[in-house]
């Protein structure tokens, strides 16, 4: 949610950031006007309260014969007042219902535009030369009898699959890597919820313009989460943390679920874009001021877990119309994938600001002890799509594929998955 104070002090600047994402500018002046009103409606209330007060301190020290005058007049103040708190509540949560449509505000520099409209930042790496036709990795999965998509699509559908033997292993040695990684920098594991309250999932404003991609369970009021971006951001609601002049830091591990609606006949081979995986998700708490700092720091901790795959890959700098309504900067990292020649996202890092902190009342003490809003971010540090680059990456000419060297001590040192007999 925007601040308030923004909205009355620098509307332009509110205008400026939805036109930079293509999204509803006249919703900033709908905001205004009934913030306009609340304040009014407010001061109302709180006038005519104030002379209710004043009104029964009479009341008490009347004499007898006057008690009845001035008893039937607090009545009616009582009613009045009444009335401006049920007009000032109704003034609230109509301001609430727009700002909950207002995107983050997006930081000046952000590349405009869509989703095209990208920022390559740098290179990293050195594509793969082959000397034979590279295979895509469903091939090679199945090959190296590591994915089961047949099973997995007779099982549960489209978008499903098995990973088996090795395939499993090296998922789980994926995760325990990016998880040492995230503990030698000082986060902390959790394994999350991967079922929260519609409240929390309105925090993190994942029911806005991607609600279609989230899975819902009526009967129970719950969503499955595509992140545990969600139940981390939710882990501090509604409270103060008493210090983040050092970023507070959690590494949330999780199985993620997206319905990928809107994506049909996209990826629809292989594990590239599935309705379920496998994520571990950094977030971070730190005070607004430090958010861009901690945001490098993200984008950096993500490079290194690329490098230790031994990936090519590129950093973007997204444009505004492709950031999603939390974010106010996001960076993406693709890798280079050999079958279809080309870069395909691996990894994000979003600085959100003080958006979903404020929707989710998450605060922070300064140095004088004022409670403010604490800044989030988040960034994905492996997940299962990450073995598309894998297997595409380092595929041999015997249908081999080598093993990273960071990998192997989690796999007993296996050097290599070879194709089945």
């Amino acid at each position: 949610m925007i601040d308030l104070n923004l909205l009355r002090e620098n509307p332009e600047a509110i205008r400026a950031s939805q036109r930079a994402r293509g999204a509803n500018v006249d919703l900033v002046d709908q905001a205004v006007e009934l913030e306009s009103q609340r304040r009014q409606s407010l001061n109302d209330f709180e006038k005519l309260r104030a002379e209710q007060n004043a009104h029964g301190k009479l009341v008490a020290a009347a004499p007898k014969e006057q008690k009845a005058e001035l008893v039937a007049q607090a009545q009616e103040l009582a009613a009045k007042v009444k009335a401006a708190d049920v007009a000032a509540a109704a003034a609230q949560d109509e301001l609430d219902q727009i700002l909950l449509k207002i995107e983050n505000v997006v930081i000046p520099d952000v590349p405009q535009g869509g989703e095209e409209n990208f920022v390559v930042i740098k290179e990293v790496g050195t594509k793969p030369q082959f000397a034979f036709a590279p295979k895509e990795h469903s091939d090679l999965g199945e090959q190296l009898d590591i994915i089961d998509l047949a099973r997995g699509a007779k099982i549960s559908g489209s978008r499903f699959y098995f990973l088996k033997g090795l395939g499993a292993r090296l998922e789980l040695a994926l995760m325990q890597l990016a998880l040492d990684q995230a503990t030698e920098a000082g986060f902390t594991a959790l394994i999350t919820p991967t079922l929260v309250r519609p409240e929390v999932m309105q925090g993190t404003g994942f029911l806005g313009e991607h609600s279609a991609e989230v899975y819902y369970l009526p009967a129970d009021e719950l969503f499955l989460t595509g992140t545990s971006e969600v139940a981390l951001a939710g882990y501090h609601s509604d409270e103060i943390l008493d210090d983040l002049s050092t970023p507070v830091r959690y590494a949330g591990w999780s199985t993620c679920y997206r319905r990928e609606a809107g994506s049909h006949g996209k990826d629809t081979k292989g594990i590239l874009r599935v309705h379920q995986f496998n994520k571990l998700e950094m977030f971070s708490y730190c005070r607004p001021e430090d958010a861009e700092q901690e945001h490098a720091k993200l984008l950096a901790w993500q490079e290194q877990m690329l490098q230790k795959c031994e990936l090519p890959y590129r950093v973007i700098d997204v444009a505004a119309g492709d950031l999603g309504s939390s974010a106010a900067r996001k960076y993406d990292i693709e890798a280079w994938v050999p079958s279809q020649q080309t870069y395909r996202e691996l990894t994000s890092t979003s600085n959100c600001t003080t958006f979903q902190a404020r929707r989710l009342n998450t605060r922070y003490r300064d140095e004088s002890g004022k409670p403010k809003t604490a800044a989030t971010l988040n960034g994905t540090l492996a997940t299962t799509r990450w073995m598309v680059a894998i297997l595409e990456n380092h595929q041999q000419a015997d249908g081999s594929v080598l093993i990273p060297q960071a990998l192997r001590p989690y796999l007993g040192g296996i050097d290599r998955i070879t194709p089945k007999a």
